[in-house]
């Protein structure tokens, strides 16, 4: 309701602006078109999100020094720190870069935007950029048009370039004009009660438009065409600064709580910068006169001064607040707690994912691990065996006897409850992602992962049937053999979880040998089955139950294996040929386990 309200006071507002002034409108429709030239500049840089700019991302924020380089880099080149904002509390929410890093990025972020009031006063107020934006609008509609994503992207940048410098123009021109009709400078205010007054005036536009670069090209025309004091056009750079963090906070909404602590750090770190700003007012504007001179700007150019105090206050605030990057992720971990959810709830994907195809293919990888923990407890229950005990590796040795207590599980209500829902959203997330090429093919992948991991656990419903009546069968010869399947598939969970943990160098060496442990164990294969009918241990119908439900444990498996070969390491086409290329033929195992147990003890078989 608030919202509605407040909209429609802004639509009354300018109708009433409208129909007072005509030179009004032409501020207006600047400020419009330049809001618009933003939006497509940040929609062109979106189709460079396809992957690039996220590998990029990824490999130049390994140090704080390095995320902050990049913010600088990525904003200044972008002109949007709200952009560089989101895809960062993107990559945060799915794991990809740590909390000190996405605070570096940000620091960075805020200096890199202050390139824009140096472009605008320097360049923009100087020159007649009218000129330089039909050309780029021209070039730029013709490759928006354009079936290729990367020349789509081009088009849209060139063409939000083309409308930035005509918002700039038109709202040069309108002050110009505004100043012959109504002197706006009049309503300057001088001392602490201006000084707070426009601070919250900048805010407030910034929060409107959701742009601070808006407010300060505003700031500065109207400083240049004399309509606003500068000291008033100071405060209305300090305000706009605070008001760029909304953006951040709306992406946080969807965001996980690294990404909510991301923007929490932005909110601060600029609230802080603000303070220092106002409370230090008058020796910032002594500094400002003492690098004006040492750079060579006259005087009274406050529109080039006002991109001094921009540029100056906000390194002033990196300079405080860099070295605090670490004493701020402890603080923002003490007290910004990640509230308690359902086990079915998503972990790591959220929508603000779905264009930036990396960092949600690495958050579904690291969804469907979420998805396998649920799976796992659900299966140790199944198996008889205490979930956490056996995921901290307790009494492994006990699971070569029977266990002490035998009662079937309701797989069906565990399903519904804490799979079903966590499996959905993980299928839908995958379907709507904006993939292609080696993305689409991890996506795929990703997708029969989950498949895999639904179907071991399907398996196991069937499996549980004889599983819970020939655990306590009289035949001891019956009982071994139930005993040892209901061993071996509660310590390949026991070993996939400890590799979800901490997975090795070469995972896929480690899932081969793995792997073939199950192939040795199959009784079809192997004979012990042919070996028990043989014998008269076990008669035909109980040889017909045992083969069909060591072909259930058999495909239990496999199929867990498979999805492990998917969700326990990064996707990287490099890494996976290398992989491929040092995975072991069967008789290379077969080797490489005769050699192991010839080197091991002998181990307790189960008694009879």
């Amino acid at each position: 309701m608030p919202r509605h309200i407040a909209l429609v006071a802004i639509f009354l507002s300018l109708g009433w602006g409208f129909w007072a002034s005509p030179n009004f409108k032409e501020i207006a429709a600047g400020v419009a078109v330049f809001l618009f030239g933003m939006l497509s500049l940040e929609e062109g840089f979106k189709a460079f999100t396809g992957g690039t700019l996220e590998r990029i991302l990824q490999r130049s924020t390994n140090r704080l020094w390095k995320s902050f380089s990049f913010g600088v880099i990525a904003t200044t080149i972008m002109q949007s720190s709200s952009l560089v904002s989101v895809i960062t509390i993107t990559f945060i929410s799915a794991g990809l870069l740590g909390l000190a890093q996405g605070i570096g990025i940000i620091f960075g972020a805020n200096l890199g935007t202050t390139t824009g009031a140096w472009l605008v006063a320097g360049f923009g107020l100087k020159v007649d950029i009218a000129a330089y934006a039909m050309p780029m609008l021209t070039f730029g509609v013709i490759l928006m048009f354009n079936s290729s994503r990367s020349m789509k992207g081009l088009g849209h940048v060139l063409a939000g370039l083309g409308f930035l410098f005509l918002g700039i123009h038109f709202m040069k021109e309108g002050f110009e004009a505004f100043k012959d009709t109504i002197d706006l400078a009049e309503f300057a205010m001088t001392g602490v009660l201006g000084l707070l007054a426009y601070t919250l005036l900048g805010m407030a536009a910034t929060v409107v438009m959701q742009s601070s670069h808006a407010t300060l090209v505003l700031t500065i025309t109207a400083l240049a065409a004399n309509q606003i004091s500068y000291e008033n056009a100071l405060a209305l750079a300090i305000g706009a600064n605070v008001g760029t963090t909304i953006t951040a906070i709306i992406g946080a909404i969807s965001a996980n709580i690294e990404g909510r602590r991301l923007a929490a750090a932005h909110l601060l770190f600029n609230v802080v910068t603000a303070v220092v700003a106002l409370l230090f007012i008058k020796q910032f504007v002594v500094a400002v006169d003492v690098v004006a001179l040492w750079l060579g700007i006259h005087h009274d150019d406050y529109t080039l001064k006002l991109a001094v105090f921009h540029t100056l206050f906000n390194l002033i605030g990196i300079t405080l607040m860099l070295p605090l990057t670490n004493h701020l992720v402890r603080l923002l971990e003490t007290y910004l707690k990640q509230k308690p959810r359902t086990v079915s709830a998503p972990k790591f994907i959220s929508e603000s994912m779905i264009s930036m195809p990396d960092a949600g293919l690495e958050a579904a990888r690291k969804e469907l691990q979420h998805l396998f923990t649920n799976v796992f407890d659900v299966m140790a229950l199944v198996l008889h065996v205490d979930p956490v005990k056996l995921r901290r590796g307790e009494g492994l040795d006990l699971l070569a006897n029977p266990p002490e207590r035998v009662r079937p599980i309701e797989i069906d209500e565990y399903y519904h409850n804490r799979i079903k829902p966590l499996h959905g959203s993980i299928l839908d997330f995958l379907a709507r992602m904006e993939t292609n090429g080696p993305q689409s093919r991890q996506a795929f992948m990703l997708r029969s992962a989950s498949q895999e991991l639904i179907e071991a656990l399907k398996d196991l419903k069937h499996l549980q049937k004889n599983l819970v009546r020939f655990l306590v069968s009289p035949n001891p010869y019956l009982r071994k053999e139930y005993v040892l399947i209901r061993q071996r598939l509660a310590l390949l969970l026991h070993a996939l979880d400890e590799l979800q943990a901490e997975a090795p160098e070469n995972i896929t060496l480690t899932l081969d040998v793995l792997s073939a442990g199950v192939e040795e164990h199959d009784i079809v294969a192997n004979g012990q089955l042919d070996r028990l009918i043989r014998e008269r241990r076990i008669d035909a119908e109980t040889a017909t139950s045992l083969m069909n439900d060591s072909a259930y444990a058999y495909d239990i498996s496999h199929n867990l294996l498979a999805m492990a070969r998917v969700i326990l390491a990064r996707f990287e086409p490099l890494m996976h040929e290398i992989e491929h290329q040092l995975h072991l033929d069967k008789q290379e195992l077969k080797s490489v386990l005769d050699q192991a147990g010839r080197n091991e003890q002998p181990k307790t078989e189960v008694t009879p």
